[in-house]
């Protein structure tokens, strides 16, 4: 059973363009799920899946009601308001004000097709506001393909490794790299993928401090909007809200998804609550390239999304209204529906651990041990992700190197979402054969 046939995984390794197992280090995410998706087919033993970072609960039928009855009025043949929806746009706005306790205006809510078109369309936009600024900064780890569309959009990257910037050293890295004049922007996820460590209030507090004297664009991504389980949050428009840099500085945008909070990912629906100040901002550089007052909100909306999509999906914008407002009313409890990652996570840790792995970063601010949730990443002795990678796969484990992620650490990136109650015991004996063939 395991290890599986060589052969045959390096077959399929090589009908996706690789070589063999020992290149998937280098293979997309969407590229090695192809590959082990064909392994499975080939050799009827299912994977446990560590590596797409997919909800692995039902989605909200609040929203499902929403769309369905949306489409029975005949939405499904108008384009949507690129714009939004007034209904999305108010309980968006409220949403914010409920959970993030930020107070962004109706106006500066705008639907986008998932935080991927989000990120993509601010990302070229910041390629386009100063030419003398030619650089995104990321805090990594992070989301891979964050990175790559800037190599599409064709705008420099620059990052460093938040782990060894916590607390009073951020400040001083974030200084080295604003100080060049080169950084148009710096984008971060909190709760971060992969590590899952998350930012402090003071840490928060030196971003957007920073971002304002240096005029730098921060990309909050709050795609795990108040999923650090270690702080009872959740109650709408009652404190402890999500910690955010947008009570530090004007210059930011939030990138909230309805994805893992709702397990909404299928539709692809999420919005940006713009700051009002950067949203009315006028840029010369833009007025000049598209022949107008150059205002940040306007050429994001008519010119950056209209040239991507004619807008969100119909059905989806009155879903994600429904959801806000169902979230903001408290018939909706997404906080404590998600819950269910962090018990996930922590059998698998226990499982993983256990059998000669451990956590790679395994502590937050203040020496605070990481808390369990959608993602987490484990090592293996001293071996690289890769490595890891190329030998896990014949294990019938899957995960992804964290080395595509910026991680300065070895190891892999897990996600907790997909396992099932009866794979828990098969991922502890498959574990077990692992380390008692490598573990000597």
């Amino acid at each position: 059973m395991f290890p599986l046939n060589k052969q045959l995984v390096d077959q399929t390794c090589c009908d996706f363009g690789l070589r063999n197992a020992h290149e998937l280090g280098a293979a997309s995410i969407r590229q090695l799920v192809g590959v082990v998706k064909d392994i499975e087919r080939a050799t009827g033993e299912e994977f446990v899946h560590m590596e797409l970072g997919e909800p692995g609960l039902p989605a909200e039928t609040i929203g499902i009601a929403a769309e369905h009855e949306a489409l029975l009025q005949g939405y499904g043949s108008k384009y949507p308001i690129i714009t939004g929806i007034p209904e999305l746009k108010h309980w968006g706005s409220e949403f914010v004000r409920a959970f993030v306790g930020l107070d962004i205006p109706d106006n500066c809510i705008v639907p986008t097709v998932g935080s991927m078109q989000a990120a993509f369309a601010l990302n070229t936009l910041l390629a386009q506001i100063d030419d003398k600024r030619d650089t995104v900064l990321f805090i990594d780890p992070c989301f891979p393909v964050q990175k790559q569309q800037c190599k599409v959009i064709g705008i420099r990257v620059d990052c460093f490794d938040v782990a060894d910037f916590r607390g009073d050293a951020l400040e001083a890295e974030l200084e080295r790299h604003f100080k060049t004049g080169r950084i148009a922007g710096m984008l971060f996820s909190n709760p971060n993928n992969p590590s899952w460590m998350c930012l402090t209030e003071r840490e928060l507090e030196i971003i957007g401090r920073l971002a304002t004297k240096y005029n730098v664009m921060v990309i909050e991504d709050l795609a795990y909007l108040n999923m650090d389980f270690r702080e009872k949050r959740g109650v709408p428009y009652e404190e402890p809200y999500q910690p955010s840099v947008g009570r530090y500085t004007h210059n930011c945008v939030h990138m909230i998804s309805a994805s893992k909070m709702f397990s909404y990912a299928g539709q692809r629906g999420a919005i940006i609550a713009m700051n009002p100040y950067l949203a009315q901002r006028c840029y010369p550089s833009l007025a000049e390239r598209y022949g107008n007052d150059g205002q940040f909100l306007r050429n994001f909306v008519y010119i950056i999304l209209y040239s991507l999509s004619s807008g969100v999906t119909h059905s989806v914008q009155f879903a994600m209204a429904a959801m806000f407002r169902a979230a903001c009313q408290g018939k909706i409890n997404f906080v404590q529906n998600t819950r269910e990652y962090e018990r996930r996570a922590h059998r698998i840790k226990e499982i993983m651990v256990r059998n000669g792995f451990h956590i790679v970063y395994d502590k937050d601010a203040d020496d605070r041990p990481v808390g369990d949730g959608f993602f987490f990443t484990f090592g293996y002795k001293d071996w690289t992700g890769e490595q890891m990678l190329n030998k896990l796969i014949y294990y019938g484990v899957s995960a992804i190197a964290l080395g595509s992620t910026g991680a300065k650490r070895e190891g892999m990136r897990g996600c907790a979402s997909a396992i099932r109650e009866d794979q828990y015991e098969e991922l502890d004996k498959r574990l077990a054969k692992f380390n008692e063939d490598f573990g000597k």
